[in-house]
């Protein structure tokens, strides 16, 4: 079933926005570096209806495929708040249902339908690869972990919450590089076999500020980003 509305009642994200992140959310800046050169409204508006009604069949048996027990009926949502920084993630509702979101900042900064149907492939591959439940382990993991060990040292009830809320971002933020690189290869898959161009659909890179190899950094050097895209279009021809 698809669907496509307004953006209501999400709690865990994984996918790709801001640094600052909690260790149930995790977003992507898809914000432009450059001045926009932005499509006509109305071609923009055909652009997501066609991606949406490629890509989403395609994701959704990749999903059948590659997972047992998991939820594959993906859910395309809008969010239409006006003043946002570009945007796209995945989540799941309170039945366990895959999101994929995308905001009217993102949508009307894509240049192209390849671009949209990428990132539509990259936030599905988070969901088929089990990234949130993983970022949630790792957080809960990694708070546990800090809150002993300063509970040890003889900190107080202050100090252990402070520590276990820093050990929760430090764990879910240990494989988010790896797991945004993941989903750009599994999503450049799933942008091929949908009929679309994974190599200009990842020319959105080329936008966004590098982020660099930072030390716990959310996410890879956009370098790494295109070059995994460009190996895995090789590999499918």
């Amino acid at each position: 079933m698809r669907l496509i509305g307004l953006l209501l009642g999400l709690t865990l994200l994984a996918g790709c926005v801001v640094p600052a992140q909690t260790p149930q959310s995790q977003t992507r800046p898809a914000q432009s570096a450059a001045p926009a050169q932005t499509l006509p409204p109305a071609t923009v508006a055909r652009n997501f209806v066609s991606a949406v009604d490629a890509v989403e069949p395609v994701a959704e048996a990749f999903c059948r495929a590659r997972t047992r027990n998991q939820n594959c009926d993906f859910q395309i949502v809008v969010d239409d708040r006006p003043n946002q920084a570009a945007n796209a993630f995945q989540t799941l509702d309170a039945n366990g249902r895959p999101i994929l979101g995308f905001n009217l900042a993102l949508i009307a900064d894509a240049r192209n339908i390849d671009e949209i149907a990428f990132v539509m492939g990259h936030e599905a591959a988070h969901h088929i690869l089990g990234h949130i439940p993983q970022q949630q382990k790792s957080a809960t993991s990694g708070a546990l972990l800090a809150g002993i060990l300063v509970a040890v040292g003889g900190g107080g009830e202050a100090a252990v919450q402070q520590a276990q809320r820093m050990g929760a971002t430090v764990g879910a933020r240990r494989f988010s590089k790896g797991f945004e690189l993941e989903a750009d290869a599994l999503g450049a898959e799933i942008t091929q076999r949908a009929g679309f161009n994974a190599l200009r659909g990842a020319a959105f890179f080329d936008r966004l500020p590098d982020p660099g190899d930072q030390f716990l950094g959310s996410h890879p050097p956009n370098a790494a980003r295109r070059e995994t895209v460009q190996r895995v279009v090789s590999g499918l021809r």
